[in-house]
Protein backbone atom coordinates (compact mmCIF):
# COMPACT_ATOMS: atom_id res chain seq x y z
CA UNK A 1 0.00 0.00 0.00
CA UNK A 2 2.60 2.28 1.01
CA UNK A 3 4.53 1.46 -2.31
CA UNK A 4 1.25 2.45 -4.03
CA UNK A 5 0.88 5.63 -2.66
CA UNK A 6 5.01 6.48 -3.05
CA UNK A 7 4.64 5.96 -6.68
CA UNK A 8 1.50 8.39 -6.99
CA UNK A 9 3.10 10.92 -4.75
CA UNK A 10 6.26 10.50 -7.20
CA UNK A 11 4.03 11.17 -10.18
CA UNK A 12 2.06 13.99 -8.93
CA UNK A 13 5.31 15.89 -8.54
CA UNK A 14 6.87 15.11 -11.42
CA UNK A 15 3.80 17.03 -13.10
CA UNK A 16 3.64 20.13 -11.21
CA UNK A 17 7.41 20.04 -12.15
CA UNK A 18 6.45 19.92 -15.60
CA UNK A 19 5.21 22.70 -18.15
CA UNK A 20 2.02 24.08 -17.14
CA UNK A 21 -0.62 22.27 -19.52
CA UNK A 22 -2.08 25.60 -21.09
CA UNK A 23 1.32 27.25 -21.67
CA UNK A 24 1.20 26.37 -25.55
CA UNK A 25 -2.12 28.56 -25.82
CA UNK A 26 -2.96 32.29 -25.98
CA UNK A 27 -5.96 33.79 -24.43
CA UNK A 28 -7.99 35.90 -26.41
CA UNK A 29 -6.42 38.96 -24.68
CA UNK A 30 -2.66 37.59 -25.64
CA UNK A 31 -3.35 37.27 -28.89
CA UNK A 32 -5.19 40.53 -29.72
CA UNK A 33 -2.27 42.31 -28.21
CA UNK A 34 0.29 40.14 -30.23
CA UNK A 35 -1.57 41.21 -33.03
CA UNK A 36 -2.33 44.05 -32.82
CA UNK A 37 -5.99 44.00 -33.08
CA UNK A 38 -8.84 44.02 -30.96
CA UNK A 39 -10.41 41.24 -29.25
CA UNK A 40 -14.11 42.36 -30.65
CA UNK A 41 -11.87 41.76 -34.01
CA UNK A 42 -11.25 38.03 -33.01
CA UNK A 43 -14.71 37.70 -32.43
CA UNK A 44 -15.98 39.10 -35.96
CA UNK A 45 -13.02 36.92 -37.63
CA UNK A 46 -14.77 33.91 -35.87
CA UNK A 47 -18.06 34.67 -37.03
CA UNK A 48 -16.80 35.12 -40.79
CA UNK A 49 -15.20 31.65 -40.50
CA UNK A 50 -11.82 33.55 -41.23
CA UNK A 51 -9.82 33.93 -38.30
CA UNK A 52 -7.50 31.04 -36.64
CA UNK A 53 -8.49 28.11 -34.96
CA UNK A 54 -9.98 28.54 -31.41
CA UNK A 55 -10.29 26.44 -28.44
CA UNK A 56 -13.66 27.10 -26.08
CA UNK A 57 -13.55 25.45 -22.11
CA UNK A 58 -16.63 27.02 -20.90
CA UNK A 59 -16.61 30.20 -21.31
CA UNK A 60 -12.68 30.82 -22.16
CA UNK A 61 -11.53 30.88 -25.38
CA UNK A 62 -7.83 29.98 -26.05
CA UNK A 63 -5.89 29.83 -29.27
CA UNK A 64 -3.16 26.88 -29.74
CA UNK A 65 0.31 28.80 -30.47
CA UNK A 66 1.11 26.34 -33.24
CA UNK A 67 -2.28 26.60 -35.05
CA UNK A 68 -2.14 30.15 -34.60
CA UNK A 69 1.55 30.46 -36.79
CA UNK A 70 0.12 28.19 -39.16
CA UNK A 71 -2.83 30.29 -39.84
CA UNK A 72 -0.72 33.54 -39.70
CA UNK A 73 1.58 31.87 -42.43
CA UNK A 74 -1.67 30.83 -44.35
CA UNK A 75 -2.17 34.99 -44.52
CA UNK A 76 0.74 35.84 -46.41
CA UNK A 77 0.26 36.94 -49.67
CA UNK A 78 3.43 36.72 -52.32
CA UNK A 79 1.52 39.68 -54.85
CA UNK A 80 1.60 37.32 -57.15
CA UNK A 81 -1.29 37.45 -59.56
CA UNK A 82 -1.10 33.48 -59.86
CA UNK A 83 -3.21 32.20 -56.98
CA UNK A 84 -2.10 28.50 -57.62
CA UNK A 85 1.33 29.58 -57.53
CA UNK A 86 0.99 31.32 -54.19
CA UNK A 87 -0.93 28.51 -53.29
CA UNK A 88 1.51 25.93 -54.26
CA UNK A 89 4.31 27.91 -52.69
CA UNK A 90 2.86 28.25 -49.58
CA UNK A 91 1.97 24.76 -48.30
CA UNK A 92 5.20 23.66 -49.23
CA UNK A 93 6.84 25.95 -47.02
CA UNK A 94 4.50 25.87 -44.38
CA UNK A 95 4.86 21.97 -44.86
CA UNK A 96 8.81 22.85 -44.41
CA UNK A 97 8.35 24.60 -41.13
CA UNK A 98 6.68 22.02 -39.48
Amino acid sequence: MWLVRAEISAKVFAMSNSEPILSQFFTKEELAAELGRNMRTLDRWEALGIGPPRTIIGRTVLYRRTSTQRWLAAQENHGCGNAAAVEGSSNRELQGSL
